[in-house]
């Protein structure tokens, strides 16, 4: 079979690798449509994972093939798959915090999600496997494990109807939560970005209004907006991390400010009074669970997701690396870039 494989930022190969064999309680998936994530952009371009690593995890596919034990899918069965499983006992799974399990990051699809096939472990098609409606196509399934993301970074946040959302980055990540939040009641959603394009396609999915914070203060913009009281609740979904300063300056007293994007390692200087005298609350938010899975397919399969006009390209495996530039390009018009075998 082929594959999409990373040796480094400069050099991905299409190359031929084994078929994944399976065992009892396993599936062999064709992948059918695999979803461009942020997260593999920034591990291609920061080279953060090992030599000969095949990327990944957005993943919707027909099983080819069903191993000794497993009932509830049939060769043929199209179904989505997400990559991390929790142990569902250890300390943190006891507190629903599954994502924090050290068995979390442990597992994964063999060999990723830019492959012709993929082993899918047992504790994936156990945990992390759904079939797809008929109404629903590989392109919506191949969205959600991201919109599950999405709504694992919500969970953390007590959006009632009528409050104000800011979304730092309106890339495909934001666009999603836009969709989420005014699926939740919120009565405002601003949007910040420099990309003219994905400010624009903002609007189209909901937000409320928008600015350009290469061209605008953000601060100055959203007190205009809010009446100089700030807003309820500041999503970060861009990995820049000056953008906790600004989300500290922009948030309301009470607020939230939930960080969805990962930060460099570095230090930045925030307003830390603010903890204090307005009990603000700063929460992070790392991938998915297996409890989401459901919720995102109900959204994307009732329409609250609008996936057909979030996907702007297509590229064959065999281009991951001109996916990958047209993704991180700020003079392309791309939103959700999907790889197809």
């Amino acid at each position: 079979m082929k594959a999409a494989v990373f040796y480094d930022k400069n050099n991905i190969r299409y190359e031929e690798r084994p078929m994944p064999t399976i065992g009892e309680g396993e599936v062999l998936l064709r992948m059918e449509v695999c979803g461009l994530c942020g997260t593999d952009i920034h591990k291609v371009l920061d080279e953060t994972v090992p030599e000969t690593t095949v990327l990944g995890h957005e993943v919707a596919g027909t099983i080819v093939e069903i191993g000794q034990g497993v009932e509830e899918f049939v060769v043929g069965d199209r179904v989505f798959v997400a990559h991390h499983v929790p142990c569902f006992t250890c300390h943190y799974c006891q507190r629903k915090l599954f994502t924090l399990c050290k068995q979390f990051k442990e597992t994964n699809l063999e060999p990723g999600g830019f492959s012709e096939y993929i082993r899918v472990p047992a504790l994936h098609v156990k945990h992390t496997m759904g079939k797809l409606p008929e109404n629903v196509t590989f392109e919506e399934g191949a969205l959600v494990e991201p919109v599950a993301c999405c709504l694992h970074g919500f969970e953390s946040m007590d959006i009632r109807p009528g409050d104000s959302v800011l979304i730092l980055g309106a890339g495909q990540i934001g666009c999603l939560q836009i969709q989420i939040a005014r699926h939740l009641l919120a009565g405002q959603i601003f949007v910040s970005d420099i990309n003219p394009y994905r400010l624009e396609q903002s609007l189209h999915f909901g937000a409320t209004a928008v600015m350009n914070s290469k061209t605008e203060n953000l601060q100055e913009k959203v007190m205009e907006w809010t009446a100089g009281q700030g807003v309820d609740h500041v999503i970060i979904s861009a990995g820049v991390s000056a953008l906790l300063t600004e989300a500290m300056n922009c948030v309301r007293k009470g607020g939230t400010i939930l960080v969805f994007a990962p930060f460099r390692e570095e230090e930045i200087a925030i307003p830390a009074h603010r903890f204090f005298m307005d009990e603000l609350k700063v929460i992070g938010s790392y991938s998915s669970h297996p409890y989401n899975y459901e919720t995102a397919l109900q959204l994307i399969q009732q329409g609250v997701i609008r996936v057909n006009d979030m996907v702007t390209h297509r590229f064959p495996l065999a281009q991951l690396d001109e996916a990958i530039h047209c993704a991180h390009s700020p003079n392309e018009q791309a939103l959700k870039v999907l790889l197809v075998p």
